[in-house]
């Protein structure tokens, strides 16, 4: 069974940036893509950015587009969610996920994500 762990959330103010990163286990990471999604109490779950499983490509959402940066490193199990120059829109609860099939590439579909992490919560001040 895959398990998606995220850390890196907090409390920052306009402007500053923050990492998460998501640590599987439980499956052959590589072969999978990813994704980061966000959630406002509310709101429905929406698309940020999305990783295919060898990194080559890259997705995101527009209103993300330009600060924030997706990546991953195989060898860790580990995907990143770079976000630079935040916002107080940007406050949600992030979750990441993970495919369960080997063909698909990133998707902002999120019922095509078959394991998602417990999320961690972003805010974001002004």
């Amino acid at each position: 069974q895959v398990e998606l762990v995220e850390s890196g959330g907090g409390l920052v103010q306009a402007g500053d940036s923050l990492r998460l990163s998501c640590a599987a286990s439980g499956g052959i990471f590589r072969l999978y893509a990813l994704g980061w999604f966000r959630q406002v109490p509310g709101k429905e779950r929406e698309f940020v950015a999305g990783i295919s499983s060898s990194g080559g490509s890259t997705g995101y959402a527009d209103s993300v587009k330009g600060r924030f940066t997706i990546s991953r490193d195989n060898a860790k199990n580990t995907v990143y969610l770079q976000m630079n120059r935040l916002k107080p829109e940007d406050t949600a609860v992030y979750y990441c996920a993970q495919t369960s099939n080997i063909y698909l590439s990133w998707t902002a579909r999120e019922r095509q994500y078959a394991y998602w992490g417990q999320g961690t919560q972003v805010t974001v001040s002004s």
